[in-house]
C-alpha cells in the first residue's frame, strides 16, 4: 500500500470508524482541506463541526474500504457503512493529495445501500483486485470515448463498442445484467417519459482494469452528482458500479459544491 493510500484509508477508517477525527486530521491531512462532501464545511475546524456529533450520534460504526484505486496525486475508495447494525449506505469518494502525499481534497457521493440488482448483484460485490497497470491509459481512454459516446451522446446502438457482449455485470439497483440489461434500463426510462443526460464529466482516475468518473447529471431535471465505476477486461468494459447523489444547493453544500 502507498502512502497516499495509506492516508486516505486512515483517515475513514482512523478518523471516523475508530471515532478518532482529530488525530486522523492531524496525521493524514494538508495546509488545507477543501471539502465537496454535502453538508461538511472547509478545513479541519469544518470537518471536526460535522463528525464529531456524528460519531456522538453513531457510536456503532461497521465501515469497510472495498475498492481502491490510486492515479498519480489523486485516490479513490468505495466504501460499504453500516450504522447501528441496521442502516446501509455506500461511498464513493475520491482525494486529492500534496507532494507529501497528505490529502488537501476531497469530492464524495453518498447513497442507500443494502439494496440489489435484479440479477442478484449486491451494490458493492463483484471483483476488487487492480490488474493490467500497463492498460490504465488505454482504459481510462476507452471509459471517456463510452460516456461521450453512449451516456452523453445517445448513441446507445453503439454499446456493443464499449461494453462486454458476453459478461457485463451491472451492479447498479434496477438495472439487469448484459448489454440487454442496460438496453432495457435506457428503454424505460424513455417510455417513462425520463431523461438522463450527463452533461459534464468533473473527473476521471484510472488504475489498471479500474476506471473512475465523477459526473454531473441531469436525471429528468434533477441535478446529480454520480460516480460511475468501472472494471475492464481486454478492453471492454466488463462491471460497473454508481453511486449517485442529488446536487445540493449552495446552503446545503455548505461548502464550494459537490465539484
Amino acid at each position: 500500500m502507498t502512502v497516499r493510500l495509506d492516508n486516505a484509508r486512515g483517515l475513514y477508517l482512523h478518523g471516523i470508524r475508530d471515532g478518532r477525527a482529530r488525530e486522523a486530521l492531524d496525521r493524514y491531512t494538508g495546509d488545507r482541506y477543501t471539502q465537496h462532501s454535502t453538508g461538511v464545511a472547509d478545513g479541519k475546524e469544518g470537518f471536526l463541526a460535522f463528525f464529531e456529533p456524528f460519531l456522538l450520534c453513531n457510536p456503532q460504526r461497521d465501515i469497510e474500504v472495498v475498492r481502491a484505486i490510486e492515479d498519480g496525486r489523486y485516490v479513490f475508495l468505495h466504501v460499504a457503512q453500516t450504522l447501528g447494525g441496521t442502516a446501509h449506505w455506500v461511498t464513493a469518494d475520491l482525494f486529492d493529495t500534496d507532494e507529501n502525499a497528505r490529502i488537501i481534497e476531497h469530492w464524495d457521493t453518498i447513497a442507500v445501500g443494502g439494496l440489489t440488482t435484479p440479477s442478484g448483484h449486491t451494490q458493492t460485490g463483484g471483483a476488487t483486485e487492480v490488474s493490467d497497470l500497463g492498460r490504465t491509459e488505454e482504459n481510462k481512454q476507452k471509459v471517456s470515448d463510452f460516456i461521450a459516446t453512449v451516456f452523453r451522446g445517445g448513441q446507445t446502438e453503439r454499446v456493443a463498442e464499449f461494453v462486454s457482449q458476453d459478461r457485463y455485470v451491472q451492479h447498479t439497483p434496477g438495472v439487469a445484467d448484459g448489454v440487454d440489461g442496460f438496453a432495457a434500463f435506457i428503454a424505460g426510462l424513455a417510455a417513462e417519459g425520463k431523461s438522463q443526460t450527463y452533461t459534464r464529466v468533473h473527473r476521471l482516475v484510472g488504475q489498471g482494469n479500474f476506471v473512475v468518473t465523477l459526473s454531473e447529471v441531469d436525471r429528468a431535471g434533477t441535478p446529480m452528482a454520480v460516480f460511475d465505476i468501472f472494471r475492464l477486461q481486454d478492453g471492454l468494459i466488463v462491471e460497473h458500479w454508481e453511486v449517485a447523489e442529488p446536487v445540493p444547493s449552495p446552503a446545503e453544500a455548505n461548502n464550494s459544491g459537490k465539484f
